[in-house]
């Protein structure tokens, strides 16, 4: 059976790539989970021990986690369950599946998060902003009471499925266009955002560390999971599109610009959200610190609270704030479709892999996508509790990517990089860090949060697989996943040559 063509098509150019790359770690992670995971761990005194130990997790974790997928899908040219069955052997065939499954399973809520950036970037067009709490509720309420979050989500991954139709090459041509917007949106909305009074006190709270959050294992364990989550490390989606870079395209020096690229804009985005909640509510309405960390703090449902809620009413307040408010929700909408082509194109291509061709692989995930997102779309609480397991699941796949490196062989990994003109150096660092501090890490963190789950956090529901953030639940949906992995092992491993 004769692969697909598609699979021998290549980036155009290096900016292409680094762009492409940028789209999928520049996604709602950034502007709809950071900032709200940033206020949610965030002590009396500011909330940058979260952001300490996230920048230590991108160093430590995300960038030798992204040069690792780079290296791996350069040398194979595979999708990210080819690439385990040919770098590892049949035997861990059920290995790559869970790593291209964990991306698929946040695909399906995500396209259904990306459908509401839509409608909310259509809204603050067309509609009054809220100009209170009680109207930007019900707003938010009526949304979801309606039909409109099952048709977006439709719309949605339409969209993707035809920015990836014709492979690679259609997903630079669109990514060319997203992410340069974007990065102008994003500067545009912090620039506007740090004009406004009081700004300077959400950012003085967003940087202050309060040494004592260190000694949590929560804090360490929320940084992780979100720097993978926006960084998309561990993902298999570097590999995915590793697999159609140059041979001159160089790991190392890509990795770097690609972690530190997306961080930066994390960053933009938390500071202009903060800048702004803490001049409309403090300098503007009178509001106490305690009291506007509390509004930063109540997620609301399914933590869509700070972005969904509050974000509309806060711009109505403001001068000028109709138009950030645009902005922002059109950059948050053109993130979040950077991303979920991304994941699209992983699914896909483990399709293509087994001989599927490209156009009937695309058309099969995305109906899927669609499908198996159809929960999310009904009922935040499924979703939220997506979110928390597979967001997990990210430091499972990191682990078992790192483990791919070992059993390969990290020195003969890294030789098949070969002498590349303006890349840098591979050194010891890197092989430190895949063979000892992320497998490490991840066990670790992992099993310190069990334990404090069943003692502390949830010592009465720990055991309930259908409480929406007990260890239970994700002990059963990581367990039937690699059960059926594992027994079906063998056909997953067929590929088409």
């Amino acid at each position: 059976m004769s692969i697909d063509q598609s699979v021998n098509q290549r980036f155009s150019s290096r900016l292409g790539l680094l762009l492409s790359a940028l789209g999928i770690a520049v996604g709602t992670g950034n502007i709809w989970r950071f900032p709200r995971i940033a206020a949610q761990n965030g002590g009396d005194e500011g909330a940058g021990a979260l952001i300490l130990a996230w920048v230590i997790f991108l160093l430590l974790w995300s960038i030798p986690l992204i040069i690792t997928e780079y290296l791996i899908g350069r040398k194979y040219r595979y999708g990210v369950v080819g690439s385990f069955v040919k770098g590892m052997g049949k035997r861990f065939a059920w290995m790559g599946a869970f790593v291209a499954f964990v991306a698929a399973a946040i695909s399906f809520f995500y396209a259904v998060i990306a459908g509401w950036a839509m409608y909310y970037f259509f809204l603050m067009v067309t509609q009054p902003l809220p100009t209170s709490n009680e109207v930007s509720l019900a707003a938010w309420e009526g949304f979801q009471q309606s039909h409109l979050p099952f048709f977006l989500h439709f719309i949605a991954v339409a969209a993707g499925i035809f920015a990836i139709w014709k492979g690679i090459n259609s997903i630079e041509k669109v990514n060319k266009v997203l992410i340069p917007v974007l990065i102008i949106i994003i500067l545009a909305a912090v620039t506007r955002a740090m004009m406004l009074p009081g700004a300077i006190d959400g950012v003085s709270y967003l940087f202050t560390v309060e040494w004592a959050q260190l000694k949590t294992p929560e804090i360490w364990l929320q940084a992780l999971t979100q720097n993978a989550w926006d960084t998309g490390a561990g993902w298999g989606l570097f590999l995915c599109y590793a697999a159609y870079m140059q041979v001159k395209h160089g790991a190392v020096k890509n990795a770097f610009i690609t972690g530190f690229g997306n961080n930066i804009i994390s960053l933009l985005m938390a500071i202009m959200i903060f800048g702004t909640v803490f001049s409309v509510l403090q300098f503007g309405l009178g509001y106490t610190d305690p009291e506007v960390l509390e509004v930063m703090q109540t997620s609301g449902p399914a933590s869509t609270g700070l972005t969904f809620i509050w974000m509309p009413q806060l711009f109505a307040l403001m001068p000028g704030g109709r138009i950030l408010a645009i902005f922002f929700f059109l950059g948050l909408s053109f993130a979040g479709f950077s991303s979920l082509i991304s994941m699209l194109e992983l699914s896909s291509r483990t399709l293509v892999d087994r001989g599927i061709k490209r156009k009937y692989a695309v058309l099969i995930i995305g109906m899927l996508v669609y499908l198996l997102g159809i929960p999310s779309a009904m009922s935040l609480n499924v979703l939220s509790n997506q979110d928390f397991v597979w967001g997990l699941g990210l430091m499972v796949s990191g682990v078992f990517i790192a483990l791919f490196a070992v059993k390969h062989g990290l020195t003969r990994l890294k030789s098949s990089d070969g002498i590349i003109t303006g890349d840098w150096p591979l050194g010891q660092w890197w092989h430190f860090l895949i063979r000892f501090f992320v497998p490490s890490a991840g066990v670790i963190l992992l099993g310190w949060w069990l334990w404090l789950s069943f003692t502390e956090f949830a010592p009465d529901q720990w055991y309930n697989p259908f409480s929406g953030f007990s260890p239970m639940t994700v002990v059963v949906q990581w367990g039937v996943v690699l059960a059926v992995f594992a027994i079906f092992n063998k056909q997953i491993a067929k590929l088409s040559n």
